[in-house]
């Protein structure tokens, strides 16, 4: 039996025009032609098509599939080899792009879900995601990083407002303690160092001492920390450290 090339094309999954081109370059010139001339494709006219559409999905150019196809010397093992070390590299490519998409709408569904507009009226000139991607990159692995992120994903516009609340109320008032000269291994000093600590923890991740000691050490050490609270009040960051470290040695002695 032969077929017309509107019923080859239908077979293969391919346009007509596509089975033209194919007869045009000499790539698959059907066996058979009907009295006005007509393209007729037999069975092996089809077998062709099928090696040729086989060759095509693994990314070979139309000449190469036909020098694989016509010349007796062609290795058709050492073509496949090279095109499986292509495919592979394009697999792997695409692979660490979709992980990339995955990890951006991860991003955004666990993020602050709040409007530019929104998160100007609640933070101001802040950018609550401004160290966001440093963020991961130091504690992306952790279970408080992954917890922080499960929390901040519930919260809406009326729980950042209190959250914010809550931190200016508290930077107004350790201001104050500074400013007064109260020592930072203080009884105040400290209730406010462990008010700072249960902040936190009720909104973020369970911050144990020793965590909070840590964090402490990184107000001082990172500058950005360091301006951020001694704009509150000059000295602020490394009174808060002290009293952290003082806070933490009265509950683990």
């Amino acid at each position: 039996m032969n077929y017309s090339v509107g019923q080859a094309a239908g077979f293969a999954g391919v346009t007509v025009r596509t089975l033209h081109h194919y007869d045009e370059i000499g790539l698959l010139v059907p066996g058979e032609r009907s009295t006005a001339g007509h393209r007729r494709y037999g069975d092996t006219d089809l077998d062709r098509l099928q090696k040729i559409l086989f060759y095509r999905e693994l990314g070979f150019p139309l000449d190469e599939v036909a020098a694989l196809l016509d010349d007796p010397d062609a290795d058709p093992r050492a073509q496949l080899r090279r095109q499986h070390d292509l495919l592979t590299a394009r697999i792997e490519k695409l692979q660490k792009m979709a992980a990339a998409v995955e990890h951006a709408m991860e991003a955004r569904r666990m993020g602050i879900d709040l409007t530019p507009e929104e998160r100007f009226e609640v933070f101001g000139d802040k950018d609550p995601e401004q160290y966001a991607e440093e963020a991961e990159q130091r504690w992306g692995g952790t279970e408080a990083y992954a917890e922080s992120q499960r929390r901040a994903a519930r919260y809406t516009k009326a729980d950042w407002q209190r959250m914010k609340a809550e931190t200016d109320d508290w930077s107004a008032r350790y201001a104050a303690l500074v400013t007064a000269a109260e020592p930072p291994a203080g009884e105040r000093a400290m209730d406010m160092a462990e008010e700072h600590r249960q902040h936190i923890s009720a909104w973020f991740y369970d911050c144990p001492p020793e965590m909070h000691r840590c964090l402490a050490a990184m107000y001082v050490s990172d500058e950005r920390f360091r301006a951020f609270y001694d704009a509150m009040a000059p000295g602020l960051a490394e009174h808060l450290k002290q009293a952290i470290e003082a806070n933490a040695d009265r509950h683990t002695s």
